[in-house]
């Protein structure tokens, strides 16, 4: 049987259902936003072999990711500079990031890193696709809807 591709559009705070186990597996992007709501957002992520997502810490943001596909390296700690958390992450793995803590997970594998995360709140434009992550760091247009609750803002920081 042949699998469908699934389209994601992202309605933002409506209703929503897709195959998330799916949708994660086909992504080719390193970014792509599934669904934004009020106080949460679904990103898809493809980090490529020998690849990162890139050390950063959401001081307002919790986070959470589950590999679908693929071997990592997931470090964790208080600053940039102290890594203490370090594990080894792959298929059905979660990772959960608590506000303001740094982190990063690099593909350690021979195959893509498929992935998807939960923001709490919402951290990303509604919608937004990031083929690269060098793309996605130089993209300027990258804020939360205005409908979305968003904490007293405090500036990601990135390693």
């Amino acid at each position: 049987m042949a699998t469908t591709k699934i389209q994601i559009v992202d309605i933002g705070p409506k209703p929503q259902s897709f195959d998330i186990e799916q949708a994660t597996n086909q992504n080719p992007a390193y970014r792509a936003v599934a669904w934004s709501g009020r106080y949460l957002q679904v990103t898809l992520m493809s980090i490529p072999v020998g690849g990162d997502i890139g050390l950063e810490a959401h001081p307002e943001t919790d986070q959470f990711l589950r590999l679908e596909t693929g071997n990592g390296r997931v470090q964790m700690g208080d600053t940039k500079d102290h890594l203490t958390f370090d594990e080894k992450v792959s298929d059905g793995y979660c990772v959960l990031v608590p506000a303001g803590t740094w982190h990063n997970i690099t593909n350690i594998g021979a195959t893509p890193i498929q992935l998807y995360t939960i923001y709490a709140p919402a951290h990303h434009k509604p919608g937004k696709i990031q083929p690269t992550a060098a793309i996605a760091s130089a993209d300027k247009d990258d804020a939360p809807a205005d409908w979305s609750v968003q904490p007293a803002q405090a500036p990601d920081k990135h390693g």
